[in-house]
């Protein structure tokens, strides 16, 4: 009886697109706050007589890549893998929604408090390191943030694979990809204007704050639906991939060659788009001669692109089936748009327009087809291990390149090199996706195959 009743939950269309927009606002309102300071690189390095901060580019560098600090040093999102299927989804989102609050409320502070120009060091302790308090306080607020945000992300990825296997498992995956992309759109579009109007660098900020917390209320309104859906038995499946987990399942994820294949190719893919999110508008307005009061739409358009484009690809996977072939393509288009913006040729705004549509194109073939490709490989009590490492590996990437980038673009104005290692990740990721078609097919994971099941 009870897989009765399980089985008529599951199926329901109206309760599976419930849980998908629930989740998925919470997802956009973190990934809102993740970018609310990308278009803002101007501002944060002007002095402080021009409404600046004073961060250097190796501050502000330092300062993108800290989201990941935690994560990668110490291991914590791996472990929030382990949470995640130890301790069920709901337990797992809150802890998740309470590290992004206290994180961006920390980094708030960075921003806002009078350090009186106090520097952070650890000369003290034999390490040349040293960063504004300002911006040592922000990065130690965005670290945790980035904890929080990633453990969300697996979180987020298991509660849609629970409703939706079996049934539009891509279409639902890249309609929450596309939404978590309207939260970064909205930020890169309207961050600085915002700061312009209001006169504070704090503005945007303290508004994405606010956001923030009306989505982790909103994750507490699904986790009294699953609850709910819990007592009915729709939810046993879960209770049994909890119960069923052991450490030793874990070497079913580390001994599969297609699992590695879809980590590499999100670390070398992700490596080519979010730190490049994070310098494009100074890019712009460089480069191609884009005004500063609107250089900060043009990245915006990648993650626009995206909300529309994304759920569309997934439709196809869903119904076509082409995995693997769509990561490829993505994976083409990304290496040759970054090899156009490293030989700089035809130096107008429209051009870039016409450039940052394409990107936005590509950055919807791939996690269209990656992440709903991750259920297909992996058995379902250890998707959310599955999922940590992908997004621990991917962290390594979104931690160290922004650092990279922010060295390189200090030496390098025309950003030729730092476009050029953009177009090196793009161009390692087509290998990737090529072996990836090859394993696929040798060993019949059903990456090319239809998700839904008639």
């Amino acid at each position: 009886m009870t897989e009765i009743i399980q089985k008529k939950l599951s199926d329901s269309a109206g309760a599976r697109w419930t849980a998908l927009v629930i989740v998925a606002f919470t997802m956009m309102m973190g990934y809102f706050i993740t970018d609310v300071m990308s278009p803002l690189e101007v501002i944060l390095t002007a002095s402080a007589d021009q409404g600046g901060l004073g961060w250097s580019s190796d501050d502000y560098g330092f300062f993108s890549g800290s989201y990941g600090l935690i994560n990668v040093f110490l291991l914590m999102l791996f472990f929030g893998g382990i949470i995640l299927d130890k301790m069920g989804i709901r337990f797992t989102g809150i802890m998740s929604c309470a590290l992004m609050v206290i994180g961006v409320v920390i980094k708030f502070y960075g921003i806002t408090a009078d350090f009186a120009g106090e520097v952070f060091s650890l000369q003290s302790i034999g390490i040349d390191f040293s960063l504004p308090m300002s911006a040592a306080v922000a990065s130690f607020g965005f670290a945790i943030f980035g904890v929080g945000c990633e453990i969300t992300g697996i979180t987020v990825s298991k509660v849609i694979t629970k409703w939706f296997t079996g049934h539009e498992l891509a279409l639902a995956m890249g309609l929450q990809v596309a939404l978590a992309r309207l939260g970064t759109a909205a930020a890169m579009g309207l961050s600085l204007p915002i700061v312009k109007a209001m006169g504070n660098v704090n503005a945007s900020v303290l508004l994405g704050l606010v956001l923030l917390i009306i989505g982790s209320i909103a994750y507490l309104v699904y986790c009294v639906m699953d609850k709910k859906l819990d007592a009915s038995a729709q939810a046993a499946e879960e209770s049994s991939e909890d119960e069923g987990f052991h450490f030793a399942d874990l070497k079913l994820i580390f001994t599969n060659p297609g699992f590695w294949l879809i980590t590499l190719l999100c670390l070398l893919f992700y490596s080519g788009v979010f730190p490049f999110l994070k310098f494009a508008t100074k890019l712009m307005i460089a480069n191609y001669n884009v005004p500063e009061g609107t250089a900060g739409l043009l990245p915006a358009m990648i993650p626009f692109g995206t909300i529309f484009l994304t759920p569309l690809f997934g439709s196809i996977y869903d119904k076509i089936g082409k995995g693997a072939t769509l990561m490829l393509i993505g994976s083409v288009m990304l290496a040759c748009i970054h090899i156009v913006f490293a030989i700089h040729i035809l130096p107008y705004g429209w051009f870039a327009v016409i450039i940052m549509i394409l990107l936005g194109i590509a950055f919807s073939l791939v996690p269209s087809a990656m992440w709903p490709s991750v259920p297909k490989i992996i058995p379902m009590k250890l998707l959310g291990s599955a999922y940590a490492i992908i997004f621990y590996i991917q962290n390594i990437g979104l931690s160290l390149v922004p650092m990279l980038i922010g060295k390189t673009n200090g030496a390098d104005p025309s950003y030729t090199l730092s476009m050029t290692i953009f177009a090196v990740f793009g161009i390692a990721a087509i290998v990737i996706s090529v072996i990836l078609i090859i394993v696929d097919k040798k060993k019949g994971y059903g990456l090319q195959d239809a998700n839904i099941k008639k």
